[in-house]
């Protein structure tokens, strides 16, 4: 059983910073890469920002310059730190990770989501 659990998220005023983790447990084998995604009311589940595990990124137009993804592959971990913050970033983000479990080949798991709201 492989779990992804997220904390981090709340309420911040425009202009302010909020940092996400996640952490992979569980029966893991490998991780590939890790990720986040959001989804706004109304809108569909986007990608944020992704890292490979030896450590490529890749960021959405909209939060580059801004937002920042990093990795612990000894902790199987995954931190979002995002600066700048603006209301049009209010969320529910979701960690993500492409990975080959003990008992299962390559998949994708999701976390629960936490919730970011960008409001003054």
């Amino acid at each position: 059983q492989v779990q992804l659990v997220e904390s981090g998220g709340g309420q911040v005023p425009p202009g302010g910073s909020a940092r996400l983790s996640c952490a992979a447990s569980g029966s893991i084998f490998t991780i590939y890469a890790m990720g986040w995604y959001r989804q706004a009311p109304g809108k569909q589940r986007e990608l944020v920002a992704v890292i490979t595990s030896t450590g490529t990124t890749n960021y959405a137009d909209s939060v580059k310059g801004r937002f920042t993804i990093s990795r612990d592959n000894a902790k199987n971990t995954v931190v979002l730190q995002m600066n700048s913050l603006k209301p049009e970033d209010t969320a529910v983000y979701y960690c993500n990770a492409d990975l080959r479990s003990i008992v299962t080949t390559q998949r994708t798991y999701w976390g629960q989501g936490t919730q970011v709201t960008v409001s003054s």
